[in-house]
This record gives C-alpha cells, sequence and structure tokens, in this order.
C-alpha cells in the first residue's frame, strides 16, 4: 500500500454510516474500488460480507469500520484513518464455494465467506446424508439443519450452533449439526480445509430443504457440495492492538 493510500469507502445504507462516509469523503477523496488500493467498508459485519461478496474480485484489501450492530470483522470507527492503515495488520481469508443442485434440475453456485448452512423449510426435520471425498460418512442425519463454517465465519452461526471457534490459518473448517435429532449425541467434525463436503437431501419433497451461503439463500435443494476455494481470498485490515485472531482468542474466553 502506498503511503497515501487511494482509499474507495463504501457504506450502509443506515444514517450512522450514510453519515461517516460524507465526512470521511470530504476528508480523504473518494476512488471507485477498481482504482483503489483499498476498500473502507463503513458498517456492520452484515455489510462487510456484502462487499466481499461484491468486490472480493478485485483483489484489495478491505478495512471495516463498525457503524451497524455486529461487528467482529470490523474496527472501531475513529481519527487518524491513514495512520491505522498504515499500521493495520492482514488477515488472509479463503471462502467457501458452495454448488447445489434443485428439485427443479438447476445449479446454483455461490462463494461464503462465513459458512455454508442447510436448513429445514418446514416443520419437519431434515433427512440429510453426508459424503466427504466421495465416502459415506454419515448415513442419515435427522436434524433441523447442518453448516460448515470458515475459521473467519466459526464465531458466528456456528459458535451459536455450538460449534468450536477455529484459529485463523489452522487450514481446518467446522462441520456443526443444527438441533440434530438422530444421532442424537452427535457433534459435528472438525475437517481438513480441502475436505469435499456433499449433503444429500433424502427426501426432498416430503423434507424440503435450502441451502444459504452467507446469505444467498437456494431452496428446494437436493443435493450441496461444498469446498475451500481454491483460487479465491481476500484480505482484511484490522488494527494492531484488535486483531482478528486476538478477537476470536477474546470470543473464547468470555462467558455470556
Amino acid at each position: 500500500m502506498t503511503a497515501t493510500p487511494r482509499i474507495a469507502f463504501l457504506a450502509s445504507p443506515i444514517d450512522e454510516a450514510q453519515r461517516a462516509l460524507a465526512e470521511l469523503i470530504a476528508r480523504h477523496g473518494q476512488y471507485e474500488p477498481a482504482d483503489a488500493d483499498v476498500l473502507a467498508a463503513l458498517g456492520g459485519d452484515g455489510f462487510m460480507l456484502q462487499t466481499l461478496h461484491r468486490y472480493g474480485s478485485l483483489g484489495k484489501p478491505v478495512y471495516g469500520m463498525k457503524l451497524g450492530t455486529v461487528g467482529f470483522l470490523m474496527n472501531q470507527h475513529g481519527d487518524g484513518l491513514l495512520e491505522r492503515l498504515a499500521a493495520a495488520e492482514p488477515a488472509v481469508l479463503r471462502p467457501l464455494e458452495m454448488v447445489a443442485q434443485t428439485e427443479s434440475g438447476a445449479t446454483v453456485g455461490s462463494l461464503a465467506y462465513n459458512e455454508v448452512s442447510l436448513l429445514r423449510q418446514t416443520r419437519q426435520a431434515a433427512h440429510l446424508r453426508i459424503d466427504l471425498n466421495g465416502q459415506t460418512r454419515l448415513d442419515e442425519l435427522i436434524c433441523d439443519g447442518v453448516l460448515v463454517a470458515t475459521p473467519a465465519g466459526s464465531t458466528a452461526y456456528n459458535f451459536s450452533a455450538h460449534g468450536p471457534i477455529l484459529p485463523l490459518g489452522s487450514s481446518v473448517i467446522a462441520l456443526t449439526p443444527i438441533a440434530a435429532f438422530r444421532p442424537r449425541r452427535w457433534r459435528g467434525a472438525l475437517l481438513k480445509a480441502d475436505t469435499e463436503v456433499r449433503f444429500q437431501v433424502l427426501d426432498p419433497y416430503k423434507r424440503p430443504v435450502s441451502a444459504t451461503a452467507d446469505s444467498h439463500e437456494v431452496r428446494d435443494i437436493v443435493e450441496v457440495m461444498i469446498r475451500e476455494s481454491r483460487d479465491r481470498t481476500v484480505t482484511l485490515l484490522f488494527d494492531p492492538e484488535h486483531n482478528l485472531e486476538e478477537r476470536m482468542l477474546i470470543e473464547q474466553f468470555t462467558s455470556g
């Protein structure tokens, strides 16, 4: 990054973020994302994920500033932006790739920086088969759902579903059931990041299931394949005193 970086400011539609956007543009100027050295995302974690999905292919580092309700992936909003950017520490994230097959025969692909989750669409529990690298590991999981989470996303939905928090750079993903009924005591698994995970919906007509990659939902699926992307990465920038690895450690030692 140059000494005076070219910054593309992006903001969520909430009033607080829009006010900060106007102030930062007046102070630092504004560049188009394709012409910038760094993207500055103003909002919460949801807006950060939107930014990564929309601009991740540009390969530009992203510095988030919390102006929303949840900001695990964000830095605190404050003064001294240029100094903070110069001192920022990078965290390189590799998303999951999801390919879902639907009852209608459509094939839908999407990326997930946090997790891919499968959820029942009706009052009836989902019945799923789980294959890892082409080998069936669980003939039938009866559950409300199941998810596969990246290390960066392991503190989100995965953690709420009692899944493990994964260290950054661990080359591991979490496979976590959501309200498993059978096998009742199955708590999920830790998998090497290059594992190909395949879910087969065993009764898609009576027990329909949806799949969601971050916020992209595909309904009425019959099969989903998930694996870590081999060619896509994104870089998030964090203030050194509270970087992403430190936040994940704090999360593991904080109750409530």
